[in-house]
């Protein structure tokens, strides 16, 4: 895939990277990203593929910019305030990097429509706040075998993993399923909403940032993906911390007793 002068220039940083160079900015630019949510860890990662040179990002995401928001989500300014949030990031992408094409999509996924929305992508990344949406991607993204990167924020803690579940590992053994490290959503009202609870802005841009390294790593290949390993960052202490997990086989999607 060939580069014009503009984006020689633009993606001189990575050409020179071994790790990437021409192959690897090729395949960036012939990517397909889907972000789920354009809050608080969708806001840095978007603007992180966008510079990076990802060549279509979708985005979905069904509400509207407030006030509240702009603590973290980067992406949105003041003058954004009661646009749609998925408008707002698009004209970001457009000013940051005008090589990549953004589609919009004004919904929330749900097991109606993230089947027909995630097979239009070669990867996804899930910074969506709620537990339905994150299973109900990651079920989607194992059907549609598409590799998935998966954040949470909490108050001062975040964690970031890779699934790339229907994959086999280097031991012979399926890759591991979001549902073999969280088998279920804890019961509800255990886990307050940000509104409740408040979040460190900050922690936002850490957590989307490495997002988007675990999305350009996994289209361009450089590296160890954090398949099988859950990162947990805490803010307070500055501790990163990573937890291994692995396949179980009576997970509902790939494991033996399925179906």
């Amino acid at each position: 895939m060939a580069f014009d002068t503009d984006e020689i220039e633009r993606y001189a940083r990575h050409l020179v990277l071994a790790e990437i160079g021409g192959p690897g900015q090729a395949k960036l630019k012939a990517a397909r990203v889907l972000v789920v949510g354009a809050g608080g860890l969708g806001a840095p990662l978007i603007q992180y593929l966008a510079a990076a040179g990802i060549g279509t990002i979708g985005i979905a995401d069904d509400d509207t910019v407030s006030l509240s928001n702009l603590q973290r989500q980067v992406i949105h300014g003041t003058p954004d305030l009661g646009r749609p949030k998925i408008e707002s990031a698009a004209d970001a992408v457009r000013r940051l990097n005008p090589h990549v094409t953004v589609e919009g999509h004004a919904l929330r996924l749900d097991a109606e429509n993230a089947a027909d929305l995630i097979a239009r992508y070669d990867v996804v990344a899930d910074g969506s706040d709620n537990f339905a949406t994150r299973y109900g991607v990651s079920d989607a993204c194992f059907q549609a075998r598409r590799p998935l990167v998966t954040a949470a924020l909490g108050r001062f803690d975040g964690t970031l993993t890779t699934i790339r579940a229907h994959e086999m590992g280097t031991d012979g053994r399926p890759n591991p399923t979001y549902r073999c490290l969280f088998p279920s959503p804890p019961p509800p009202g255990t886990v307050p909403p940000c509104a409740e609870a408040g979040v460190l802005g900050a922690l936002a841009g850490v957590m989307g940032s490495l997002m988007a390294m675990e999305v350009i790593r996994a289209v361009t290949g450089f590296g160890e993906p954090l398949v099988g390993r859950l990162l947990m960052v805490d803010a307070r202490s500055m501790r990163f911390e990573t937890l291994h997990y692995g396949w179980d086989s009576d997970n509902p999607l790939s494991g033996t007793t399925r179906g």
